[in-house]
This record gives C-alpha cells, sequence and structure tokens, in this order.
C-alpha cells in the first residue's frame, strides 16, 4: 500500500487574501487538477492536509473514496507542521508514501505512478524527481523514513532531511517539467 499526503493548508500569502487553490484554471479549482491525477494513479489513499480556509478548500474538493481529511491547526508555522499532521494517517501497512503540493496542477498519473513504481522497486528510502537536473515535487519515502520526517521543523519541508540522508536518497529522472511548476 501507498499513501500520499497533499498539502493543501497553505496561506497563499503571496495572493493577499485569496486562496490560490481556489482559482479556476480551465473551468476547474486549481487543487482538484493533482487531486484527479492523484485518484486515478496507484497511491491507495489520499490524506489531504487541510489549514487556511480548511471549510472552503475541503468543499471545493472533488470527491472519492479515497480522500480523507485532516485539518491541520498550526498551518501558520509552516510547512513541516503540516507534513506532519499527515503522517499520523500513514498506515504501519504502507511500503511508502508520497508527499504532494496542492498548487501543482500539471504533475500528472504518469508521475506519480512512476514514484510508486521506485516505492515498490529500489533499495533506497527516498525518492526526489528530477527535470533536467532541477529537484522537483511530488517527493516519495519509504515508511522506513517516517521517525526522522517527524522531526523536521520550520517551513521547509524535508529539504534539509534529503541533503543530510544523500545516501538514501534515489534521483528520479522525469520526461515532463511539470514537477517544477506550481
Amino acid at each position: 500500500m501507498i499513501s500520499a499526503i497533499l498539502l493543501a493548508a497553505g496561506q497563499s500569502k503571496r495572493m493577499e487574501g485569496s486562496n490560490k487553490l481556489l482559482f479556476k484554471y480551465k473551468n476547474k479549482t486549481l487543487i482538484n487538477y493533482i487531486l484527479k491525477s492523484l485518484v486515478k494513479s496507484k497511491v491507495s489513499n489520499i490524506i489531504v492536509v487541510l489549514g487556511y480556509q480548511s471549510k472552503k478548500v475541503k468543499a471545493a474538493v472533488l470527491k472519492s473514496n479515497k480522500i480523507t481529511f485532516v485539518t491541520n491547526s498550526k498551518y501558520s508555522k509552516g510547512i513541516s507542521t503540516s507534513i506532519k499532521c499527515g503522517l499520523k494517517k500513514i498506515s504501519k501497512k504502507n511500503v511508502g508514501f508520497l508527499i504532494a503540493h496542492g498548487d501543482m496542477p500539471l504533475v500528472s498519473k504518469k508521475i506519480f505512478n512512476i514514484l510508486c513504481s521506485s516505492l515498490r522497486n529500489k533499495n533506497k528510502e527516498i525518492f526526489v524527481p528530477v527535470y533536467k537536473k532541477k529537484v522537483g515535487n511530488p517527493l516519495a519515502f519509504k515508511y522506513s523514513m517516517i521517525k526522522s520526517l517527524k522531526k523536521i521543523k520550520g517551513d521547509r519541508g524535508a529539504k534539509k532531511l534529503i541533503r543530510s540522508n544523500k545516501s538514501k536518497v534515489q534521483l528520479v529522472k522525469m520526461k515532463s517539467k511539470s514537477i517544477l511548476i506550481d
């Protein structure tokens, strides 16, 4: 089993009070593009971490049996709090899990499936998508990394953890620059 944590708690600070996840892009709310890709992928379940404007975001999200919600009351303290909030819902039955951002509408089902396959087949523990030598998102982690991820702090996400565990990292080449675009 492989789960996905979809980070959807951010305050959209650069958007001056608007929530970018709720913006319409080609007649759909932004968050639903990545959710649709996740639902169609090999991911078993999707944990959507809400925070800023949680009721509005939850109401706008497409419906699926794969989706569960968790609310991060500490979302204003940074992305690490949302990751940790999502990790609480990861089952020990998981081979691993993905961490994805709700504001990346161009990430396809194919990218999620490549990362899922990497989790099942490789002897590494962290899988980082790369396009033309640039690191992107979503990230994938074996379940064995959960304790380390629970220790991250601030608004840095997992970058510091990845840098300090280079021997555990597998770069996964992608053919799409969508892993770089939010």
